[in-house]
C-alpha cells in the first residue's frame, strides 16, 4: 500500500514533464515554421512567362478580394502526369479554407504566415492536352474531369489516377462539380457508413455539395434515405430520391422516434449524444462535415467523434476522402447510367470567380458552385 502513491507520483511527473516537452517543442516548431512561411508570389501585372496561363493566385490569407487573376508559367506534366485545358472548375469548403487560413491549427500545412501554395482550387473538367510517358488511359483530345492542385487556372496538372474521362450525359460544369464532393459522398455512405439495401439512412445537410452526392449514392445501394434540409430546399432533396424530408426549421430530427442505420453529417449542429439517441442499437455515425472556427473548429468535434466510438457498439467515425482510380471509375458509372446526377446551383464566369467564393461563404448554395473557363 505504501508503494502505490510513489508509483502514482512518479507517473504523473512522468506524464507532467512530456507534455511539458511536447509543449515546448510544438511551440519552438511553430515558431521556426511562421519565419520560414513564405511563397513566390507574382507582383501585380508583372511580366509575362514565355508559356503563359491566367490564374487565380492568393498570395496572402483573407476574404475573396485577396484573389487576383495573374499570368503565370504553364505547367508541364510529369511522366505519370495529364496537362488538361481547363473548361470548368467547381468550388469547395477547403477552397475559402485556404483562402482565409483557417482554422488556424492546419497552417503549419498551408503556410503559417501565407500561403504556401498560391493557386488554388482541386476539381476541374476540361480537355487533355497533353499526357506524360507513363499515361495510359487517357490521350490528348479527350474530355475529363478530375483533381489536381491549383486548378482555378487555365491549365492544370494532375496525376493520370485522378483523371477520368467525362460521362457523355452530363456537361463540362457538371463534371467539374463531381470530383471531391462525389468521392466523399461515396467513401462516406459505401465505406464508413456501411450502407446496404434496405438500411434506413439519414443524411444531414441533404442540399449541399456532398449532400446531394450522399442521397444518391445511398439510394443507388438500396437504401431508405431520409434527408434533413430548409424548407426552400425540400423540393430538391425529394427530386434527388429522398423518401422522406425534414425540414430543420419546423422539426428535430434527433426528437423523433425514427431511427436510423446511418448518419451522414455534413452539418455538425446536434450533439453527438442526442445523435447516437437515434442511431439503432449498432448503426453508425459518420461526420463529414461540421462547424467553422477560426482556431480549431471542427477539429474538437472530430476529435470527440472518435474518441466516442471507443465506447458503446455504435460506430462513430471521422474521415477526409482520398482520391483513387477505383472509385473515380465508380462514380463515372452511377452518372453514366443515371443514377447520380451533379447539382449545380450557380455557374460564374472566369473572371467572377471572387463573387463565386464569396457566394459559396454564405453557406446557402444548393449543390455545387461552378466556375466556368473561356
Amino acid at each position: 500500500m505504501g508503494r502505490n502513491p510513489g508509483r502514482l507520483g512518479r507517473v504523473v511527473r512522468f506524464v507532467g514533464k512530456t507534455v511539458m516537452l511536447l509543449l515546448v517543442v510544438g511551440v519552438a516548431w511553430g515558431a521556426v515554421s511562421y519565419v520560414r512561411s513564405g511563397n513566390d508570389c507574382p507582383q501585380p501585372g508583372g511580366a509575362r512567362a514565355a508559356v503563359a496561363m491566367q490564374a487565380y493566385v492568393h498570395c496572402e490569407y483573407g476574404p475573396p478580394s485577396v484573389l487576383r487573376l495573374e499570368t503565370l508559367a504553364k505547367p508541364a506534366p510529369n511522366d505519370s502526369q495529364v496537362l488538361v485545358r481547363v473548361h470548368a472548375v467547381s468550388l469547395n469548403p477547403a477552397d475559402w479554407h485556404t483562402m482565409r487560413g483557417t482554422p488556424m491549427i492546419a497552417r503549419p500545412s498551408m503556410g503559417w504566415r501565407v500561403p504556401s501554395d498560391i493557386v488554388a482550387g482541386t476539381d476541374f473538367a476540361g480537355v487533355v492536352e497533353s499526357v506524360g510517358r507513363a499515361v495510359t488511359r487517357v490521350q490528348p483530345g479527350d474530355t475529363v474531369f478530375g483533381a489536381g492542385n491549383g486548378s482555378f487556372a487555365e491549365f492544370v496538372v494532375a496525376r493520370e489516377s485522378r483523371v477520368m474521362k467525362k460521362p457523355r450525359r452530363i456537361t463540362m460544369e457538371q463534371a467539374a462539380a463531381i470530383p471531391v464532393a462525389a468521392i466523399t459522398a461515396l467513401q462516406g455512405v459505401r465505406d464508413q457508413g456501411r450502407v446496404r439495401a434496405g438500411q434506413r439512412v439519414l443524411v444531414n445537410g441533404a442540399s449541399g455539395g456532398v449532400g446531394t452526392f450522399a442521397v444518391q449514392v445511398a439510394k443507388s445501394l438500396g437504401a431508405v434515405v431520409t434527408g434533413v434540409s430548409s424548407g426552400r430546399n425540400v423540393a430538391l432533396v425529394q427530386s434527388l430520391g429522398a423518401d422522406r424530408v425534414i425540414d430543420y426549421t419546423k422539426a428535430d430530427f434527433t426528437t423523433q422516434p425514427e431511427r436510423y442505420d446511418a448518419i451522414i453529417d455534413m452539418v455538425g449542429n446536434h450533439p453527438l449524444g442526442a445523435l447516437r439517441q437515434v442511431l439503432t442499437p449498432t448503426g453508425t455515425y459518420v461526420m463529414i462535415g461540421g462547424p467553422s472556427g477560426r482556431w480549431l473548429d471542427p477539429m474538437p468535434r472530430a476529435a470527440a467523434t472518435v474518441i466516442r466510438s471507443w465506447f458503446g457498439r455504435q460506430p462513430m467515425r471521422f474521415f477526409i476522402a482520398s482520391f483513387n482510380e477505383p472509385d473515380l471509375r465508380t462514380l463515372q458509372a452511377l452518372v453514366d447510367s443515371g443514377g447520380v446526377t451533379p447539382v449545380v446551383d450557380r455557374t460564374y464566369t472566369f473572371d467572377q470567380l471572387p463573387a463565386a467564393m464569396a457566394y459559396l461563404e454564405t453557406g446557402r448554395a444548393r449543390g455545387k458552385v461552378v466556375v466556368s473557363v473561356p
